[in-house]
C-alpha cells in the first residue's frame, strides 16, 4: 500500500509526495499516480525534479528510472512545465584542477537548482561535461543575471576547503559593472546594510563611454549579499545597464542583459598553496562589443 498527499494539483505545477508500502520501481510508482507519460517522468527525473528520502531519513535526488525503493521510502515529485522546459546554457571550462574547476558561467544560469530541478544550472552542467564525471558541490554563487567566473569543487573535502576560504575572505573577487551617468572619479566606498546585514562595497570608474553615456567600473565587495553590488549602485543613482530589478526604465529600454561580470578570480589554492589567479578577457566581458576597457 502507498500514501500519497498532493499540493497545487494542475497540469503545470504540482507537488507529489508518495510513501513507499511495498518495494516498487521509482518510475512505476510515480506512473501509477501521475498522468504524465512514463517518457515524461523519466525527462522529470533527468532534470532533477525527483526525490527519495529513505527510511534513515536521508534525502537526495533521484535520477534513475529503475531506482527500486524500499518500504518506509519516500518519493517526492515536484513539477513545473516553466523550470522543466528551460534549456541548459552551455558554461565554458576555464580550468579544471581535479578536486575544482574554474567556469565562466554565462547570462542566465543558475549556480545551483532547487527542488523543481537543476539541469539549467552550472553545477549540473559541469557534472555531465566534465571527463571524467564528478559530482559538482556549489561553494559560491553568483546571480542568475551575473556572468562570470565561478568555482566548483567536485569532492566533499574540496568543498569544505574552498567553502572556508570564502568564510574567512581568503579569496579575492572582482567585478566589473558598466553603469548608466558619468561615474565620479575616486574610490566610491558604500557601508550600507542589505537586509539588516552589513554590507561594503568599493567602486572606482575605468572608463567612460560618451555616447552612451555609459561608465565601467571595478568593483570589490568586502560582503557577499543578496544583489549587493546591484542595490549599491542603484542607491547611488548610477544603476546597473540591463538591471530589471533595481534599475531604470532607461536601463530596461537598452535591450542588454544585466551588465555585472565577475572577472577576476585570486587565490592561494587550500590543497596544494599554489597561487591561482585567473581573469577573464576583456574579449570575454559583456561589454566587449561597444566599450573599450583597456
Amino acid at each position: 500500500m502507498h500514501h500519497e498527499y498532493v499540493l497545487d494539483m494542475n497540469s503545470e505545477h504540482f507537488e507529489l509526495h508518495l510513501t513507499v508500502g511495498e518495494p516498487i520501481l521509482a518510475l512505476t510508482l510515480l506512473s501509477s499516480h501521475c498522468e504524465l507519460s512514463k517518457q515524461q517522468l523519466k525527462l522529470a527525473m533527468k532534470k532533477g525534479a525527483v526525490w527519495v528520502t529513505s527510511g534513515q531519513g536521508h534525502t537526495q535526488r533521484l535520477r534513475r528510472a529503475k531506482k527500486m525503493l524500499k518500504l518506509g521510502d519516500s518519493l517526492h515529485f515536484y513539477f513545473d512545465k516553466a523550470v522543466s522546459e528551460g534549456v541548459a546554457l552551455p558554461s565554458e571550462l576555464v580550468e579544471d584542477f581535479g578536486d575544482y574547476s574554474v567556469w565562466n558561467k554565462p547570462y542566465g544560469v543558475y549556480s545551483q537548482g532547487s527542488k523543481w530541478g537543476d539541469h539549467c544550472t552550472i553545477a549540473r552542467w559541469s557534472e555531465q561535461n566534465l571527463k571524467p564525471e564528478r559530482p559538482a558541490f556549489v561553494v559560491h554563487r553568483l546571480d542568475r543575471a551575473t556572468s562570470g567566473l565561478i568555482l566548483l569543487a567536485h569532492s566533499k573535502h574540496a568543498a569544505q576547503q574552498i567553502s572556508q576560504l570564502f568564510a574567512e575572505r581568503r579569496l579575492e573577487k572582482g567585478y566589473r559593472a558598466l553603469v548608466h551617468g558619468t561615474f565620479p572619479c575616486g574610490t566610491q566606498t558604500v557601508n550600507q546594510p542589505i537586509d539588516d546585514r552589513s554590507a561594503c562595497s568599493h567602486f572606482d570608474v575605468l572608463r567612460y563611454d560618451p555616447e552612451g553615456d555609459f561608465s565601467l567600473l571595478d568593483v570589490g565587495i568586502e560582503t557577499g549579499r543578496k544583489h549587493q553590488i546591484r542595490r549599491h549602485l542603484a542607491g547611488l543613482d548610477f544603476p546597473i545597464v540591463g538591471d530589471r530589478l533595481h534599475g531604470i526604465e532607461s536601463s530596461v529600454n537598452t535591450g542588454l542583459d544585466l551588465q555585472l561580470c565577475a572577472y577576476r578570480l585570486r587565490f592561494v589554492c587550500p590543497l596544494t598553496g599554489e597561487s591561482r589567479e585567473f581573469e577573464l578577457p576583456i574579449e570575454k566581458q559583456p561589454w566587449s562589443e561597444f566599450i573599450n576597457a583597456e
